[in-house]
């Protein structure tokens, strides 16, 4: 769990901190966090057991400290730009000297007396290398060294985290909506932090990349917008048009549609029927909002079918179905565009595998293209069975 905690507490500090905060994971700390100045703060991160007390020789924190003092020394010691946190779901022990490292400001001298006390009364061979490394600081660096260090005890538990971002930083996005927000939010940012930790991605991580790409998401859950997140999806296994029997790809294999475009198809139905689902599970949609849509749809099809097959009769022949079935399927693939759920859902995909849906309806499609096929849907649909 701690190692999860890391990224998922991140994000709630870079939303906390100025835009131009950048963040490294796992490099001189749990994280890293720079300011613009050239001012850094290391991280230390533990989260431990509800109930867990932080005592006077709490190994989680002097541990925390030989790293932090590594840098230091490194950093030029007195000289160094460095700050360190140690993030803690545990509580400073009642009584506990280390209190005086959980509050901003107290006298560093007076920590670095406290500091010394208490090591001199540990037998832990772990504290006693640290120790080891404290001497090596003159009176005043440890003073300095001591000044920087600070205790947020009682910080967040890793379940509590969605909340907290829910309630201070999604305050202007509707209420409905402020979950799948957050689980698209933070879906984003374990790809980021994955990246980072493979070294797919080297550089920093800026509190204005989280901004704007929360106030993206956010642009998608507005009242006339839904979340498109199945672009780019495909379908689990190998798309087989062949031998596909569904309605729809009966219908365009009725019209000698090339496989190409059925392969198009197949993947426009399933992004469709897969974002409604989604839409669907989060209670995205108004009620009746999808029934009304596909009755417009449908009634903008019957406008249109009735352009195509205006010319045609009983004893129009087979080629002459065909061709109008084929010009009213390329209307509803490449010219139907503006027909949207809402008014800023643009994704082809949306409508494009809204057709496909209902043509694959049983027992009787709800749109189709060849005029004939109709006729033939018997025959058709015990071969689809």
């Amino acid at each position: 769990m701690g190692f999860i905690y890391q990224p998922r507490l991140a994000l709630l500090r870079l939303l906390s901190l100025p835009e131009s905060t950048s963040l490294l994971i796992e490099k001189s700390d749990d994280l890293e966090f720079d300011t613009t100045g050239g001012r850094k703060t290391l991280a230390s991160l533990k989260h431990k057991a509800a109930g867990d007390r932080l005592t006077d020789l709490d190994v989680d924190f002097w541990k925390s400290v030989r790293v932090w003092l590594a840098h230091y020394i490194g950093d030029g010691r007195i000289s160094s730009n460095a700050d360190f946190v140690l993030f803690t779901t545990a509580t400073v022990a009642p009584g506990s000297e280390l209190a005086r490292f959980a509050q901003e400001g107290s006298d560093p001298a007076a920590r670095a007396e406290a500091a010394a006390t208490l090591l001199g009364r540990s037998t832990s061979a772990t504290i006693g290398k640290t120790e080891t490394e404290l001497a090596k600081l003159t009176e005043a660096e440890l003073s300095d060294f001591y000044g920087r260090i600070l205790i947020l005890d009682g910080s967040p538990r890793i379940d509590t985290i969605p909340q907290i971002v829910l309630d201070q930083h999604l305050r202007t996005v509707r209420r409905e909506v402020r979950g799948p927000l957050f689980e698209r939010l933070e879906g984003w940012w374990m790809d980021l932090m994955i990246k980072v930790l493979t070294g797919e991605r080297t550089d920093p991580v800026h509190g204005h990349e989280v901004s704007d790409k929360l106030s993206s998401l956010a642009e998608e859950y507005r009242g006339d917008s839904l979340p498109i997140t199945f672009r780019g999806r495909m379908p689990d296994g190998e798309i087989d048009v062949a031998n596909d029997t569904r309605l729809f790809v009966e219908q365009l294999r009725d019209l000698d549609v090339s496989p190409a475009r059925i392969q198009h198809a197949i993947i426009d139905y399933y992004r469709a029927f897969e974002q409604r689902s989604s839409w669907a599970r989060e209670n995205l949609l108004i009620s009746g909002e999808m029934e009304e849509y596909e009755d417009r749809l449908i009634e903008e099809w019957s406008r249109f079918r009735a352009i195509v097959f205006e010319t045609l009769d009983d004893a129009s022949g087979d080629d002459a179905f065909k061709a109008a079935g084929r010009e009213l399927y390329k209307w509803a693939e490449t010219e139907t565009g503006e027909l949207r759920i809402r008014e800023r859902v643009t994704e082809p995909y949306v409508v494009r595998g809204a057709f496909h849906i209902l043509a694959n309806a049983r027992p009787m499609p709800r749109v189709h293209w060849n005029p004939a096929f109709l006729k033939r849907l018997g025959e058709l649909l015990g071969v689809a069975a």
